[in-house]
């Protein structure tokens, strides 16, 4: 499934989106993850699945894979930032809110940190990113963190 769904060389794109705004032990993790929330709900850079059931499968491979690469670290709390993240973005886009670009900001930036809960509440039940937006630029910086979101739009549907 996985050699068969991979683009052709010269059509992937490898540039990281928000692995540049983590810790170095978590950047693959952070980007794999990535690459299996852009199967669900984006383009993918590095896959163009044949069809819906595989470009599932796929998406969901890479989320687990992704989670354990990071649980190899040793960081619970990561782990845990990270499986947050994927459940606010599926909130999100369940209910036609914004604010994924600035939750994978704020928990690329701040990840394994326990920095991220009352932040994820605000986008959570008001729909209102600021505040993971302002964690994000404060650990990251607000040129790195609009790059990342800028990356994220263009690849998300």
């Amino acid at each position: 499934m996985w050699a068969d769904s991979l683009r052709p060389l010269a059509e992937r794109d490898d540039a990281p989106v928000f692995s540049p705004l983590t810790e170095n032990r978590f950047a693959l993790g952070v980007e794999t993850i990535y690459e299996g929330y852009l199967l669900h709900y984006g383009t993918s850079r590095l896959f163009d699945p044949p069809d819906a059931d595989t470009t599932l499968l796929l998406g969901d491979y890479l989320y687990a894979h992704g989670l354990v690469r990071i649980a190899e670290t040793g960081s619970v709390e990561a782990v845990h930032d990270l499986a947050e993240l994927i459940s606010l973005c599926a909130q999100a886009r369940a209910e036609g809110r914004l604010g994924e670009a600035e939750a994978w900001a704020a928990t690329a930036a701040l990840l394994g940190r326990d920095a991220l809960a009352d932040a994820r509440c605000e986008l959570s039940d008001r729909s209102d990113p600021s505040a993971l937006r302002a964690l994000a630029r404060a650990a990251a910086g607000a040129e790195a963190v609009e790059r990342a979101c800028a990356a994220h739009d263009l690849r998300v549907r």
